[in-house]
């Protein structure tokens, strides 16, 4: 506050400065622009209400707020003016582009021998009259500190959830071009490299899944690109059911979007929701099936027996699995599977807070599938470096360098799948 107080004190001073010189030559719509705009940041940080009051000949559009957005031609002189005392509504002379005494911009809570009220008023009488280069410059300086001493930081934006959006609804429902890019029909964000690849929801291609009913599927990683893991989306519609898995095959399904009932090798029943997942194990029969739209994203991969070691059938929800340590890393860590010698693979579930970033810039011999299921950020893949979003899947190679960092306004979730337990021999 003191800063505001300090920057709003020397606009003062220079504003009285500017009062000795010529009348600006600026056009009266421009002046009557950056006039509401100077009397709104000023009177928003210094928290007194300044209202200047505009004629029939700028009533086009003034309220431009310091985030970019357009408020209409009335609704932002009507805002300011509902919150001062009633006044006696103001004229100004085209001809000599200055306020006249009376009519002077009245301040609620303010008497008139307040020396405060006087300084404001004298702010308000010049601002016509000075040059257009330090209202640029102040304008953006007040936009800032009004920014600044808020809680919601740069031009906030909302949260990814809300009451009308369910959890990981960006992920069913993504961006599939910015609307600065939609005259490219050939845009694409999808990158395919020997190492790495990010497939991106622009570029989905949906087709009928083999041995399942009603099912729409788009493989996003398979053993094609260097993986040893298949990982797909199942868009299942009215009256869908899937298929069994190839012989040795061992399956994890999340469920994104909907609800699916999972009826097991014991013929018993289990209802899965957005957010609960099902471990397989290889030759398990089972089905799922749905009465309505639903969307599950799927891992495969031929499992690697251990002796001894037999992998059981698991059914649960992210909400029930513990946050688990993660020493140096400032992020949160769910495991969705056991860590024993039975399983061959883990499914991650990773929380990053605006801002939060790997501490380890990883290189390791284990592959990863990755879907982003809330928010945004930059991975390293690398030498690349690649701006993602939730709906966006990556594949990671062994050994290929990999960093995260989570931007926006939202916390950052992501799904990603890693072999472990096995010797890599």
């Amino acid at each position: 506050m003191l800063l505001v107080k300090s920057v709003c004190g020397s606009a003062h001073r220079y504003l009285q400065h500017q009062q000795r010189r010529e009348a600006s030559p600026l056009p009266a719509l421009l002046q009557a622009r950056l006039i509401f705009l100077i009397s709104r940041r000023c009177s928003d940080l210094l928290e007194i209400d300044v209202v200047p009051i505009f004629d029939d000949h700028h009533t086009d559009r003034f309220g431009v707020d310091g985030c970019g957005s357009v408020e209409d031609a009335d609704s932002a002189p009507t805002r300011y003016m509902q919150k001062a005392q009633t006044q006696k509504p103001l004229t100004r002379s085209r001809q000599t582009q200055h306020w006249s005494e009376s009519e002077t911009p009245k301040l609620r809570g303010a008497t008139s021998g307040d020396q405060k009220t006087t300084a404001i008023v004298a702010k308000m009488q010049s601002l016509s009259s000075f040059s257009v280069h330090p209202l640029l410059i102040l304008l953006p300086i007040l936009s800032l500190l009004k920014i600044s001493s808020s809680q919601e930081g740069f031009c906030s934006a909302p949260s990814i959830l809300s009451a009308d959006r369910p959890l990981y609804w960006k992920v069913t429902n993504p961006t599939l071009s910015p609307s600065h890019l939609q005259d490219l029909p050939g845009f694409t964000r999808s990158v395919y490299k020997r190492d790495h690849a990010l497939i991106t929801p622009e570029s989905h291609v949906f087709s009928p899944l083999p041995d399942w009913i009603n099912t729409m599927g788009a493989y996003l990683i398979t053993p094609a690109m260097g993986s040893h893991f298949v990982m797909f989306l199942a868009k299942m519609q009215e009256n869908s059911k899937s298929g069994l898995p190839p012989i040795d095959v061992e399956r994890f399904v999340f469920v994104l979007q909907g609800a699916v009932t999972l009826i097991d090798v014991s013929d018993i029943s289990h209802e899965l929701v957005v957010d609960s997942y099902a471990y397989l194990p290889p030759n398990s029969k089972h089905s799922l099936n749905s009465d309505a739209s639903a969307t599950l994203v799927v891992f495969e991969r031929r499992h690697a027996y251990l002796e001894n070691h037999v992998a059981e059938h698991i059914v649960g929800s992210t909400d029930k699995q513990p946050l688990l340590e993660t020493p140096g890393e400032v992020f949160e860590l769910r495991k969705l599977l056991p860590t024993s010698l039975p399983y061959d693979f883990n499914i991650h579930i990773m929380d990053f807070q605006p801002g939060e970033f790997l501490n380890v810039k990883e290189v390791h011999y284990n592959q990863h599938g990755l879907l982003l299921l809330e928010g945004q950020g930059i991975y390293r893949l690398g030498d690349s470096w690649y701006p993602v979003q939730a709906g966006d899947t990556i594949w990671m190679a062994p050994f290929v360098p990999q960093w995260y960092a989570a931007l926006g306004k939202t916390k950052s979730r992501y799904l990603l799948y890693k072999d472990v337990n096995r010797n890599p021999l």
